[in-house]
């Protein structure tokens, strides 16, 4: 059994866990879908399939420094039509990912039920986020989305230098909030990058599956489909609600 001890911080990711991402991205598709032909007779189910597994991809070259976030947006659209069979020249790309990017902006918000988990948490334990992306970036989410104020340390992989699962960024998070590992829980959606990644770190796991996928392996988390109610949420992280 896991070592635990008083808990003293909760690690958050941030992309889908604490902010919708997946809310934002599928209305940018959406509204492309409706703005360009090549698109119009696929379901926005299998335009959203495609493009989860491009953004996956094409981002892990932007966590490895080999690319920009504006080249990875621009590389995904040009990849995007051309996987519906439409090749189109840069400045085609251009305009449809400033659209896209716009609409995706426009519809950005917290995760039901976050902010009053925050809440919650922030005068018992220290908060923090560890997250696959650029500090700018994820900088200017909290800001936008009122959730800068509830997070005590925030740790990217461009500046920390590791990518999650490696069990260095979650170190660096703990060292940073001055706790131990079998002191803090880490919540997160992404099975590989949060759960296996903090429990290879030492770090206790819970598991947010708001799309209901089949768990891997009930042995290494906790497994929650919202965090409401708050006070489930709480029991489990031995803390009254």
């Amino acid at each position: 059994m896991q070592k635990t001890g008083p808990l003293k911080a909760v690690l958050f990711d941030l992309d889908d866990t604490l902010f919708d991402h997946r809310f934002s991205s599928r209305n940018s598709l959406v509204t492309i879908q409706q703005q360009y032909s090549c698109f119009q007779h696929i379901t926005i189910d299998e335009l959203e399939r495609v493009h989860i597994t491009l953004l996956e991809e094409i981002h892990l070259q932007v966590l490895r420094g080999m690319i920009t976030l504006d080249e990875a947006r621009i590389m995904r659209m040009q990849r995007l039509f051309a996987h519906f069979g439409e090749q189109i020249p840069i400045s085609i790309a251009e305009e449809a990912t400033k659209f896209t990017r716009q609409t995706y902006q426009s519809f950005r918000r917290v995760v039901p039920g976050a902010i009053a988990l925050l809440e919650a948490l922030r005068s018992r334990v220290k908060i923090g986020i560890v997250s696959n992306n650029m500090l700018v970036e994820q900088q200017e989410k909290l800001k936008h989305l009122g959730l800068k104020a509830y997070i005590d340390v925030l740790v990217v992989s461009e500046e920390a230098g590791f990518i999650k699962p490696a069990a260095e960024i979650f170190h660096i998070a703990l060292a940073r909030l001055q706790c131990k590992a079998e002191e803090a829980v880490m919540i997160g959606d992404a099975w590989q990058n949060d759960i296996v990644g903090a429990r290879g770190a030492g770090i206790r796991a819970i598991w947010l599956n708001r799309a209901g996928m089949p768990c891997p392996d009930p042995t290494l988390a906790t497994e929650i489909t919202a965090f409401e109610p708050i006070e489930d949420v709480l029991a489990l992280l031995s803390l009254p609600s």
